[in-house]
């Protein structure tokens, strides 16, 4: 009897660290790809990124698979939905990655419905660093948000404590709440979407 091919995953970067640990510790058995994090700012290359990807996979005989991006991370008007469907693969239900972790479905809106929260997750916090902005233009550009709402996944936060500090120096945004999420969202949006993989 042949042996049954593990699911085939394409993942935004910034969840590498959550899927890594749900892999670990047999919550998941996948075969994962992750595309770089700094694509969320040209919605451009992250289509060019994605639909590469999504041929590579249908190329290799891996089959169809799972995408975990959000509805929003290519723009508003389903362009992402559309790119996923094109390839046959299946995308998790849910609007970002912080919904993602939040177990999708647009949990998020109940959290922050007025989107003045500026999210930080461990992956956003790491990926900070890659950002190359003046302490004004980053002041000026979160100017209109209440405050940094953290997300702990991975019960790692105290270790990023002086990174939270930093970033909240550069945007001028306090801490307005602190949230422990796990990774049960997360693994729930994966494994729902995995059922709706064709057999």
């Amino acid at each position: 009897m042949e042996k049954q091919k593990k699911p085939f995953v394409v993942s935004c970067g910034i969840l590498k660290d959550e899927m890594q640990e749900l892999i670990k510790t047999g919550q998941l058995d996948v075969d994962m790809r992750y595309l770089g994090t700094g694509l969320h700012y040209n919605y451009e290359h992250l289509k060019n990124a994605l639909d590469s990807a999504l041929q590579d996979a249908s190329g290799n005989q891996r089959g169809k698979g799972i995408v975990i991006y959000g509805d929003v991370c290519m723009g508003f008007d389903q362009q992402i939905k559309d790119l996923v469907n094109k390839h046959g693969f299946v995308k998790v239900d849910a609007l970002n990655c912080i919904d993602c972790l939040l177990g999708g479905k647009g949990e998020l809106l109940k959290l922050d419905p007025n989107h003045r929260a500026f999210f930080l997750t461990p992956g956003w916090i790491r990926f900070w660093e890659r950002l190359e902005r003046s302490k004004e233009d980053l002041r000026n550009r979160y100017s209109m948000l209440d405050g940094l709402m953290i997300l702990d996944s991975l019960g790692n936060l105290d270790e990023l404590k002086d990174k939270i500090e930093e970033i909240s120096r550069h945007t001028g945004l306090q801490v307005i709440k602190r949230k422990e999420v796990g990774l049960e969202g997360l693994r729930h949006v994966v494994e729902e979407a995995i059922r709706r993989l064709s057999p």
